[in-house]
């Protein structure tokens, strides 16, 4: 593993290409150190997963890239989570926020010092609560706290913005529960690093007090594809092939015209386009050939210069959202302890004697 710690001048709001500034002019800022780390090494079964994966979902990608309007069975994909249980002694239990479902899942002997809402990734369009269960309850189990998933509104039928409604619901409910913010850690894969990002910066639009640190795996942080495009790894990502994420994009924007009737709505801004000062501190996991690494090093390097502690592991030439295959990958395993160990590291264990949240509706008995 190979370590880079860099750190840049202090700036003055407007300094950030493309970020949007609230505060007032002239007041310095001082950057903060970014740590970037570097995984080496594949495994055989990483390589024969990435090859895998090359010649069966990267077609069917390119082929709903070139046809996204046909009706595709995304809730199939849903199915398949049935095959994937939580790992052993986990316990779960759903829950309803004011708008979707969601599931508490519990790995056993987990304390309740913290708590994780977790966000799950599938572009806005698929995937849930079961093709994630096993990866959450193993999260739960390392990070030693129980999680909710949200099982938030997604496209076609609703709006991004739905979708953060709803992960900011899930954030209401820890409060309800007795949770405080210093408590609670969001993590978010592939699209749901999207929302992992945008939480924070609405609950501060909404003058809420922010969590207490973010993990986000392979972040898409950008919509326009652009950036992604331009980047070697446009060719070189065993699972997203870049003209899904342009289309992506595209259904967004058409989806979100189609919903809007107020014509003073403000644009899009993607999370490496807000104003980033006072997020809370990030560890960002991504793959070395991910389509989606641009956006995962364009963030971390935009949290740094605002002033925002960030952690930058890249994993060699491991596959999107390689987490999830930790039944298989070392490196997978391997990658969840980091996430545990910064989550434990984020929301220590509180002093004994100190308030505990209150096991009422919604918090798993």
């Amino acid at each position: 593993m190979r370590t880079i710690v860099t750190t840049n001048p202090p700036w003055e709001p407007g300094d950030l290409d493309g970020c949007a500034t609230h505060d007032e002019p002239g007041i310095p800022h001082w950057p903060a150190h970014l740590h970037q780390r570097h995984f080496p090494g594949t495994s055989v079964q990483a390589q024969l997963l990435a090859r895998s994966l090359q010649l069966t979902l990267r077609p069917v990608l390119s082929l709903w890239a070139r046809a996204s309007g046909l009706p595709w069975p995304t809730n199939l994909i849903e199915s398949v989570g049935n095959l994937l249980p939580p790992i052993e002694g986990t316990r779960c239990r759903p829950a309803t926020l004011p708008n979707c479902g969601a599931l508490w899942a519990e790995a056993r002997d987990v304390g309740i010092d913290r708590v994780v809402l977790y966000l799950h990734g599938g572009a806005f369009l698929c995937c849930g609560l079961r093709t994630h269960r096993r990866l959450v309850s193993r999260i739960s189990a390392e990070a030693q706290a129980p999680v909710l998933m949200v099982d938030y509104r997604m496209l076609p039928t609703h709006t991004i913005d739905d979708a953060i409604a709803d992960s900011i619901d899930g954030y209401r409910l820890f409060l309800t529960v007795g949770y405080r913010p210093e408590q609670i850690v969001i993590v978010g894969d592939s699209a749901g690093g999207y929302l992992s990002f945008m939480v924070p910066l609405r609950l501060r639009e909404a003058r809420l007090p922010a969590p207490a640190a973010v993990v986000a795996l392979s972040p898409l942080t950008e919509l326009d594809p652009a950036r992604k495009l331009a980047h070697p790894n446009a060719d070189r990502c065993a699972l997203l092939p870049a003209t899904a994420a342009a289309e992506l994009s595209r259904l967004a924007r058409r989806v979100e015209a189609h919903r809007t009737t107020d014509p003073h709505t403000r644009a899009r801004l993607c999370p490496i386009d807000h104003d980033l000062r006072g997020m809370p501190p990030t560890l960002i996991q991504v793959g070395s050939d991910e389509l989606l690494l641009p956006d995962a090093e364009t963030m971390a390097h935009r949290l740094a210069e605002a002033g925002s502690d960030c952690e930058l592991q890249i994993w060699d030439r491991q596959v999107h959202v390689f987490q999830a295959a930790a039944d298989l990958l070392p490196e997978s395993r391997r990658a969840i302890a980091e996430i545990g160990r910064f989550i434990r590291s984020a929301v220590p264990a509180r002093a004994p004697g100190a308030a505990c949240p209150e096991k009422e509706s919604g918090y798993p008995a």
